[in-house]
């Protein structure tokens, strides 16, 4: 599905979702090109502070924290923090992902957080994911899948 079709059903995840919410925003800098990613994928996209970076409106009306910014497909501090929020006292039952792109960043994302996490059941929406194109969004799908992340509504 188109980034912008996904948009309606990501809203309504996140108003009926009975739990916490972490928003992450692709961030990068002036010196993008200069970066790996920047030389791989030569489009600027996400320069902090430029049109395309912010969290969407309707989304960012329903963020209740600062989100999680992430200057590469996958976040180490974003795995961090849910280690942290994953104590003896208040385990995490389960971690749901949604969003862009399903075959860059959510799947970076969801590695990242099965190998912090190994034994907390991850799953991914794919209702509420869109990657670069349909065949690499499901690919994607398929390698989590493989990897004993559930995938729903696909």
């Amino acid at each position: 599905p188109l980034a912008t079709a996904i948009v309606p059903n990501v809203v309504e995840k996140v108003k009926k979702f009975d739990g916490k919410v972490i928003f992450t925003r692709d961030t990068h800098f002036a010196d993008y090109m200069q970066t790996q990613e920047g030389k791989n994928l030569p489009v600027e996209h996400c320069i902090k502070g430029t049109e395309g970076w912010q969290i969407r409106a309707e989304l960012d009306a329903l963020r209740k924290e600062e989100p999680v910014d992430k200057p590469t497909f996958g976040s180490v501090a974003l795995g961090q923090l849910l280690k942290a929020y994953d104590t003896y006292e208040e385990k995490i039952e389960s971690i749901t992902f949604i969003g862009l792109c399903t075959d860059i960043c959510v799947i970076s994302n969801a590695m990242i957080i099965k190998a912090y996490l190994p034994e907390t059941p991850i799953e991914i929406d794919a209702s509420c994911c869109a990657g670069v194109t349909p065949e690499s969004h499901n690919r994607a799908l398929d390698a989590m899948a493989v990897c004993q992340i559930k995938i729903t509504n696909r």
